[in-house]
């Protein structure tokens, strides 16, 4: 628990409580994108540069935290100079809570853009800053006196994915560049779904990534031939395909009879981004 000698920065003006710590059940490969920045935060390649330099065995990997409890992240775990965890997508008006862990070495959080900033370096434990992201942008920051060895972070500050079926939204949150487009072939009795499409910095990606039905329609996953290796298997139901093909054609289909929502993922690449949703209304 935070201990009674709380600093707090209202980045929004008003002290917001956090009672729970964000689940990580949320962790998404996330391909950092040309976010809208804020300050001096960086393009594509100037953050994935940053987080290849951060103190984290899992670099370039973003959190996406929007569907969670508001986020704390740790300094010092385990007596490291590194944040934990170190790169986080959150959604606006989301406030982050950093808390020292570590004993006897100083930290702080600066924002390398100015945004935020805890003070002073401290080094007790149960020590707490809080900040309140109200803006689309890129925020990275700093331990300063451990930056250069690699203390270094990093908030993607986002608004969420929003196509009027929040179990898709958060299942394709942040991967492939989803942005809420359901394709509609409510109209169709078959339809047809590219398996190893463009996405993911190769072709780990199914095209379209979510879409909608009508009962009683099929859906046929093709499979390109690029990328590897894919299966089709589902979160939801008992059907797919858990063999992994290789050569292009039709591996799998389903007559979809019933109403519902049907996750999916190619499991081979599911951690980056390989995943998709049938709508059956």
């Amino acid at each position: 628990m935070p201990s009674s000698n709380r600093r707090t920065f209202l980045g929004a003006g008003v002290a917001l409580g956090l009672g729970s710590l964000a689940g990580f059940n949320g962790l998404q490969t996330y391909t950092t994108s040309s976010t809208p920045s804020t300050g001096e935060s960086g393009d594509r390649e100037s953050l994935d540069a940053w987080l290849a330099t951060a103190n984290d065995p899992q670099t370039q990997q973003v959190l996406d935290l929007r569907y969670d409890d508001p986020p704390t992240v740790y300094l010092g775990m385990s007596n490291t100079k590194s944040f934990s965890p170190p790169a986080i997508k959150i959604a606006p008006d989301t406030t982050v809570t950093w808390e020292w862990i570590g004993n006897n070495t100083e930290y702080n959080v600066a924002a390398i853009d100015e945004t935020f900033d805890s003070g002073q370096p401290v080094s007790e434990e149960g020590e707490t800053f809080e900040y309140t992201f109200e803006a689309e942008g890129t925020h990275r920051y700093v331990s300063e006196p451990h930056a250069d060895a690699g203390m270094k972070g990093v908030v993607v500050v986002e608004t969420a994915p929003s196509s009027g079926y929040p179990t898709v939204d958060e299942w394709l949150a942040g991967t492939n560049g989803y942005d809420g487009t359901i394709a509609d072939r409510m109209d169709a009795d078959l339809v047809e779904v590219a398996t190893g499409a463009e996405g993911a910095e190769g072709h780990f990606a199914f095209d379209p990534q979510a879409v909608k039905v009508s009962a009683g329609t099929t859906v046929r996953w093709s499979w390109t031939g690029r990328g590897g290796g894919h299966n089709v298997v589902f979160e939801d139901a008992d059907f797919g395909d858990e063999a992994i093909h290789v050569e292009p054609g039709v591996h799998f289909e389903e007559t979809f009879t019933e109403t519902g929502i049907f996750r999916y993922s190619c499991h081979p690449h599911r951690a980056i981004g390989q995943r998709g949703a049938v709508i059956v209304e």
